[in-house]
């Protein structure tokens, strides 16, 4: 159903459509509004059977979704920047215990200085925890992403992150195709645990292991990891079936075919760099947009086949790595090791620099 909404109220109506059984939720701007409408949904009997949790903090959110998940239940959860930090210790042990939750990051700022506004360090400085994350462009694509997400975890019994900046996305009217509920319900099978905590057939997880095996559960997430790399792209291409639209999948470009000059960039600024590109086209230059949806995984073979033929290519970074640089730029640069190019350029939060 065609609307103009907020992305967050986009948002929370995409997760309703999901058939949640468990929302554990903490308030933090910006994502409050996703958890507020799904509370006010709850409240008038629109989830069904669904269990809204109020808790205490963004730790007991996380912590509650882990108990809920391993119980067999189909699992959500919204946080942002000081949020996902307060919760970091459970973040990790939910993908170390192959548990199939979505969670949306609205991308903030992480202090100090205290700043509530939008950048992406709070789920870059996640990218290691062993969580999918994916990279909204746009309000349409916030919504589909959280269709496609729980389809994708469930599938891989691995935690996804579904992150839409924060206030540019999250606060900002569009035009928005809400996932209808029938429609979600062809594409989303229910949600079938590949193991659960019962009392009448009991199990035990995340028990205390040695070296050698905790090597090999580390590797088989990293196996796993990769396994998304082929399972993103399917998911996008059942849900533009179903539902006549393409969304997601490990990238976008944009007018890169005959680039000498492509822009890699992830998140809502990449509306911004298509109006550049067509500008600039027509001035004559030959520029283009690769938007990356799937971080984690990142793609990095897709990424080097995308680059590869341009003479340059300039990142944009909403996260910076101290002492290092630009995030998302070190990752093109190890997938373009060999290449040479005449010059690669970051921009993020410090002047740009090239290299």
């Amino acid at each position: 159903m065609l609307k103009q909404i907020e992305g967050s109220q986009a948002v929370a109506q995409a997760v309703a459509a999901c058939r949640p059984e468990v929302i554990c939720a903490y308030p933090i701007s910006p994502q409050t509004h996703i958890v507020e409408a799904l509370s006010a949904m709850s409240k008038k009997g629109e989830l069904g059977s669904c269990e809204y949790v109020n808790v205490e903090s963004e730790f007991s959110a996380m912590s509650a979704s882990i108990g809920a998940s391993a119980a067999g239940a189909r699992s959500y959860t919204a946080t942002a920047s000081q949020g996902l930090l307060f919760m970091v210790e459970a973040v990790y042990n939910a993908s170390g215990l192959g548990l199939p939750i979505v969670m949306t990051v609205a991308n903030r700022a992480i202090g100090s200085p205290i700043n509530i506004w939008n950048d992406q360090t709070d789920s870059m400085s996640q990218r290691d925890s062993g969580w999918l994350q994916l990279y909204a462009t746009d309000n349409q694509e916030a919504a589909d992403l959280h269709v496609q997400a729980f389809k994708i975890a469930e599938e891989l019994s691995l935690p996804v992150m579904v992150c839409m900046d924060g206030f540019i996305l999250t606060h900002a009217m569009e035009q928005v195709d809400i996932p209808e509920a029938a429609d979600v319900d062809a594409f989303l099978p229910p949600y079938e645990p590949r193991q659960v905590l019962d009392p009448a057939a009991p199990i035990s997880i995340g028990a205390m292991v040695g070296p050698e095996a905790f090597t090999e559960v580390r590797y088989l997430a990293h196996h796993k990891q990769l396994q998304a790399l082929d399972v993103i792209p399917r998911v996008s291409a059942e849900f533009a079936e179903i539902f006549g639209r393409t969304s997601g999948g490990l990238m976008h470009h944009y007018r890169t075919e005959d680039a000498e000059t492509i822009i890699v960039c992830l998140g809502s600024v990449t509306g911004t760099l298509r109006d550049v590109v067509d500008e600039r086209r027509e001035q004559g230059e030959r520029i283009g947009v690769l938007s990356i949806v799937s971080f984690r995984p990142f793609p990095a073979a897709a990424v080097r086949a995308a680059l590869e033929n341009a003479t340059r290519f300039i990142v944009l970074e909403k996260a910076f790595s101290v002492g290092i640089g630009g995030i998302v730029s070190s990752h093109c640069r190890a997938a373009m090791r060999g290449k040479r190019f005449t010059g690669a350029t970051t921009v993020s939060a410090s002047a740009p620099t090239t290299l």
